[in-house]
């Protein structure tokens, strides 16, 4: 089911979409079409992050080990 609302769009953003939709669809009329997958993958995209963070963690490591870890990248990031 459609549900019909208006949003206020930028000019830039509005110029990107209408773009993106004649890339997709050919036509610029399709942009609600863009809008719509762009928010599905935005909003999977946020769920998959919060459901990686607020998962049970698989790997155990204790305050200390983490700091040794942490203070080893960085040695290696900085050569």
């Amino acid at each position: 089911m459609f549900r019909r609302t208006t949003i206020l769009l930028d000019e830039d953003v509005y110029k990107r979409l209408a773009e993106e939709s004649l890339k997709r669809y050919g036509t610029t009329k399709a942009i609600s079409k863009v809008i719509n997958d762009l928010l599905k993958t935005a909003l999977k995209n946020q769920a998959d992050i919060l459901n990686l963070i607020f998962s049970e963690k698989i790997a155990k490591i204790s305050a200390k080990e983490f700091e040794e870890f942490r203070r080893n990248l960085s040695k290696r990031l900085e050569s």
